[in-house]
């Protein structure tokens, strides 16, 4: 085996980081929009959410396109509508049309990055590309990029927006052209897929995915996997908004460092995630929702303190949670998809986890009746009972069937 095609993973990374970046750097701008494009709050948190409507259908439909066609070209198709999103944005900052049109690309470049992308670093991390990764490597990785890219892209963007002329047009356009440079690498990287294990028969068939029906997705993955992107959500698009009246002209950078906080801390974990499912006898999900119990009940007393900084110490919490559901959760949908639908299984995994960042447009919408300390309240309750299905399913034994090495 040699070294470059052990490190083919490496040239599949940029796209996806780059992908998730032009997912996530819309999120520190949602005070702009508001404040200087006159739009209301329920419009920006549905902006925000709004590319979930391409997301889910980029998960579900470019995966079994990428089982019949290969990796390549569905992860590139990806690309190109990341950077027609950013496109789209960058001109249409009067036009809520356009916003919403240039979100729901952003929407289907993520969802190639999260099932088309993770699945070719997954197999591109395994032999024979890969004989020396562990077998969670693969997760690991394309997770780890994916958060670097939500986490990093919110971060350039927000200081572009503080500091920089053109706050509503220069972060999509230095988007679109470093995903132009990721498409570089992505065009040498390695096909993972060979044409004898390509899906045969219409394309549609495939998006039947059996792995779906196991128990252990059903009873312990699928309780748990809303409220990674829940979490996300709440610590950056709800909670900047519970103390607006006391940051002045920082708004935008406080959310900005809400967002870095919340995926940094989520980065950060990812690689332990291993060592906390040894640790805990496999039982690394519920430790996740168990965080996630306690970051949104803070989330709660912050919304009615009003405190920036209690904001930020639930950023933390809520981002420590995330990073340990989505992982975790992923390494158990790749111990249970089948080589033919592990795209499939990636991409109904990551479709139930977004489901969870259309919570703000919620929250939003029931301002009129429920404040946030009410409606967040009502959220972690929600979140509690969701945690007990996991810790029964979990503690049954359904988790010891999870790898636990590194």
């Amino acid at each position: 085996m040699t070294a470059p095609r052990q490190r083919g993973w490496l040239l599949v990374v940029p796209s996806i980081f780059m992908l998730a970046w032009g997912g996530n750097h819309f999120t520190p701008l949602l005070h702009l929009y508001e404040e200087v494009g006159h739009y209301a709050p329920w419009q920006a948190n549905l902006l925000l959410g709004m590319y979930v409507a391409g997301l889910i259908p980029g998960l579900l439909l470019l995966a079994p396109l990428s089982d019949q066609h290969g990796r390549r070209p569905a992860l590139i198709a990806g690309a190109v509508a990341s950077i027609a999103g950013s496109v789209l944005l960058a001109c249409g900052f009067h036009s809520f049309v356009l916003l919403c049109l240039g979100r729901v690309l952003a929407g289907v470049a993520v969802g190639a990055a999260m099932s088309v992308g993770t699945s070719w670093v997954k197999e591109l991390s395994s032999p024979p590309f890969d004989a020396s990764a562990g077998s969670t490597a693969g997760a690991r990785r394309a997770l780890l990029t994916m958060t670097g890219g939500f986490a990093i892209g919110a971060a350039v963007t927000g200081v572009l927006a503080q500091w920089g002329p053109a706050p509503s047009v220069l972060p999509y356009v230095v988007h679109a052209v470093l995903t132009l440079g990721a498409l570089v690498a992505l065009l040498t990287a390695p096909e993972s897929l060979a044409p004898e294990r390509r899906a045969q028969g219409p394309w549609w068939r495939d998006l039947r995915v059996p792995s779906a029906g196991h128990r252990r997705f059903v009873r312990l993955v699928l309780p748990a996997a809303p409220w990674v992107f829940a979490a996300a959500g709440v610590a950056y698009a709800i909670m900047p908004a519970t103390v607006a009246d006391r940051l002045g002209s920082w708004s935008t950078l406080y959310a900005t460092v809400l967002t870095v906080l919340t995926l940094g801390a989520g980065a950060l974990v990812q690689n332990l995630v291993p060592a906390i499912n040894r640790a805990s006898g496999g039982h690394a999900l519920l430790v996740g929702m168990t965080a996630m119990c306690v970051g949104v009940g803070l989330a709660a007393v912050a919304a009615q303190l009003r405190q920036p900084v209690l904001a930020l110490v639930v950023a933390v919490v809520l981002g420590f949670a995330y990073g340990v559901c989505v992982t975790s959760g992923l390494i158990h949908v790749q111990s249970i998809a089948t080589q033919r639908d592990l795209a499939g299984l990636t991409g109904v995994y990551y479709s139930l986890a977004y489901s969870g960042f259309l919570l703000p447009s919620v929250l939003a919408a029931s301002l009129p009746v429920l404040d946030y300390p009410s409606s967040l309240l009502i959220v972690a309750l929600i979140c509690v009972a969701c945690a007990a299905l996991v810790a029964r399913e979990s503690i049954g034994g359904a988790a010891a069937a999870a790898p636990q090495d590194a």
